[in-house]
This record gives C-alpha cells, structure tokens and sequence, in this order.
C-alpha cells in the first residue's frame, strides 16, 4: 500500500452517533461495542496520520428545520428528521472529540444525504491529490459507508473497507453488509490488517470479510 495515494475517509464519526446522549447513539451502541469500532477508528486514523495517509472526515448536517431535503423525507432520512439528529450549530453534529480533525484533515462540507461522492467535493479532492486508493470507516455499515464504498468503485478507485470500524443499527445488518455486500465492491480488511499493509507487512486473506 502506497500512502501518498491513499485517503481514508471517516464517515459520520459525530455525536449523534457515537456518544452517550447521541440521538442516535442507542441505536448503534451494540455494534459498536461488538468490535470496539471507535477505538479501532482512532488507531487507524494514527497509523494513517503516522505513514502519511491523507485523513478526510465525512460529516452529515443539515439547518434546523432540515430545508435542504425534501419536506416528506421517508427511508433512513425520516429516521433523521424523526430523531432531530445533526443539526447545525448542536452538540450532536460535532465530531467525537476522539476523532476531533487534526491540522493537515480535510473536513467535507455539504454532505446531505448517504454517499459521500453524491453531494460533496470529495471526487475533485481525492484526483486532485493523486489518491488511488480509499478506505472507509465509520457509520452505518449498510447505508452510508456502503454507499460511499459502491460509489469508489464505480469511479475506478481501489477500495478498502475497515470491517471492525464501522457500525450499524443492528448486528444482523453490519454482518450482512460485511458478509455480502463489501466483498462485491471493496477488499474488506480488519484495522489490524490495515495498519500492518501500511507498515508494509504481508496482509492474510480478507475476502472473508471479518
């Protein structure tokens, strides 16, 4: 793996999510437990930062009253609008202050709904620097990040899904996602893996998926 063309993207790592009192948290808080998905995420955001890796953060926000989509939302944006979750200027749109971007991250701005590359710059970014390589984290497994993931390898990029760093709001999801879905449209690879590919040190077969 060569760092100066790899970015890893890190969606949605905000309180809503990961924390107590996140509107969301509960939902999410069994899976996230299951792996140890957010200290997993902060040794793969070190290691990247370490080898030089570009670190692009994926937030979702909206205005209060949630103008920018449509007034009948239905799917997981009604469960959105529903929880009041990512409003602008509140504690639950922050970013975990364990995954806080650090100087020389990218902050994507403009992200409304679940895949990365349809409302933000991140395809313009990521050729502009020479990135070939994109590898994934956070929330959900089966929605967002899934989205994103299918997305890069529509656009030619070699993805890599990080398996224990990410979550969903149920454990029959997250496996599903992992089992059937992320080996069709990424190299799934557990933190661990990722951070010994980084090193340079040889990498087991992932194609299971865990």
């Amino acid at each position: 793996m060569n760092p100066s063309t790899t970015a890893i993207v890190f969606v949605e790592f905000q309180n809503d999510f990961t924390t107590d009192g996140g509107s969301l948290h509960e939902a999410v808080a069994g899976v996230m437990e299951s792996t140890g998905m957010l200290d997993k995420a902060v040794q793969a955001a070190e290691a990247s930062r370490e080898a030089g890796v570009t670190i692009i953060h994926s937030p979702i926000a909206f205005q209060p009253g949630y103008y920018e989509i449509t007034s009948h939302p239905y799917g997981i944006l009604a469960g959105v609008v529903g929880s009041t979750s990512f409003v602008k200027g509140t504690w639950g749109v922050e970013i975990v202050d364990s995954m806080k971007p650090q100087e020389g991250d990218i902050v994507l701005e403009g992200k409304r709904g679940l895949d990365a590359f349809a409302s933000t710059n991140i395809d313009f970014i990521l050729r502009s620097k020479g990135i070939q390589t994109i590898v994934l984290a956070g929330f959900l497994t089966n929605c967002c990040v899934e989205s994103t993931m299918r997305s890069a390898y529509e656009r030619g990029y070699e993805v890599i899904t990080l398996t224990d760093a990410v979550a969903a709001t149920s454990q029959e999801e997250h496996d599903n996602a992992i089992k059937f879905d992320y080996p069709m449209f990424s190299k799934p690879m557990t933190v661990a893996e990722y951070v010994g590919a980084l090193s340079g040190e040889a990498v087991g077969d992932s194609s299971r998926g865990y």
